[in-house]
């Protein structure tokens, strides 16, 4: 299963839509999974129409529109993986040891809100994937998304892709 991982779009007002790489990866994929801070909920409808299935949680900055449509946490069984999503975990120290006693019987965690890529696994064997964002990098040196591949319960070929500025 060809899984694609976004987050903190901010469509608008980082940017005016995602960039084309990020639409052809989306509309390739068999499951897109965002974690959150959609900003505006036009965005929610065009990757709704566009994408095979899409997964998607609200982040920090999306307004009631979007949190009357997506959950706070969304959980999946993709190939066999166990998948939870979430928009913040908090601090990068002791994220994974929170995590896995947050979602004990989960393989895969996704999450945003840093826009800093992030990809570990927790004690225990919970991988924690951040896919950074594809439209506001802040002090990253790209802009970025996930791509995963999903087969029997495993999680293969996690691959990190950084737009070009």
């Amino acid at each position: 299963m060809r899984v694609m991982l976004l987050s903190d779009t901010h469509v608008p007002p980082r940017a005016r839509d995602l960039p084309p790489e990020v639409w052809a990866a989306a509309e390739a994929a068999d499951v897109v999974i965002h974690a959150g801070d959609w900003v505006d909920v036009a965005l929610l409808d065009a990757m709704e129409s566009r994408c095979a299935r899409l997964i998607g949680v609200y982040g920090n900055n999306d307004g009631p529109a979007l949190r009357a449509r997506l959950p706070e946490v969304a959980e999946a069984v993709l190939a066999g993986v166990r998948v939870a999503v979430i928009h913040e975990t908090g601090p990068a120290t002791g994220r994974e040891r929170r995590c896995a006693a947050r979602f004990p019987s989960q393989t895969l965690l996704v999450f945003g809100h840093s826009h800093i890529p992030w990809d570990t696994v927790a004690p225990g064997g919970l991988r924690l994937l951040n896919p950074g964002s594809p439209t506001d990098r802040r002090r990253q040196p790209h802009a970025t998304y996930m791509t995963a591949e999903l087969y029997d319960g495993r999680i293969n070929e996690v691959r990190l892709h950084r737009l070009p500025r």
